[in-house]
C-alpha cells in the first residue's frame, strides 16, 4: 500500500480555469484536466524559469517528484495545444500559500491572508467575492 500523498504548497489559485480552441463549444471536445500541483509545476519551471531543486523547495515536495509532477503537465498543456481538447484545472492534493479573490462587480483582484476580515472592495466597495479560479458550472 502506498503512502499517502501530502499537500504540495502552491502560491495561489490560477486566475483561469479552463481553457478551449476558439470556435468550438466546450461540449465538443474532449476533456483534459491539469491538477493544480501540476499548474504550479509548470508556473514555477517555465514561468519564473526556476531549477528543479528551487521549484521543489518551493511546493515542499522532493526534487524527483517536481521532476515527475512537471513532466506530466508539460505532457497535458501539450495535448491541449496539439490535439485542441478542453483544459482544466482543478483538484489536487494542496494547500495555498496565498488567498486570492475577485469582486464580482469590477474584478479587482485582492490577496487576502486567511483571518483577514474584509468585506468590502478596496476599488468599488462591493462585498460580492469568488475565488477566481472557480470553474463556471
Amino acid at each position: 500500500m502506498p503512502r499517502p500523498q501530502k499537500n504540495r504548497s502552491v502560491h495561489r489559485p490560477p486566475l483561469h480555469a479552463g481553457f478551449k480552441p476558439t470556435g468550438v463549444a466546450a461540449r465538443y471536445l474532449e476533456d483534459i484536466s491539469l491538477t493544480l500541483d501540476e499548474f504550479e509545476a509548470i508556473r514555477l519551471a517555465d514561468f519564473e524559469g526556476r531549477n528543479h531543486d528551487r521549484s521543489a523547495d518551493a511546493m515542499g515536495i522532493s526534487r524527483s517528484t517536481f521532476s515527475r509532477l512537471v513532466e506530466r503537465a508539460r505532457r497535458k498543456v501539450a495535448q491541449f495545444l496539439i490535439e485542441g481538447k478542453h483544459l482544466t484545472i482543478d483538484g489536487g492534493a494542496v494547500h495555498f500559500r496565498n488567498n486570492v479573490i475577485r469582486c464580482e462587480d469590477c474584478g479587482n483582484l485582492l490577496n487576502l491572508a486567511f483571518d483577514t476580515k474584509t468585506t468590502r472592495c478596496p476599488d468599488c466597495g462591493s462585498t460580492v467575492w469568488r475565488a477566481p479560479a472557480t470553474p463556471a458550472t
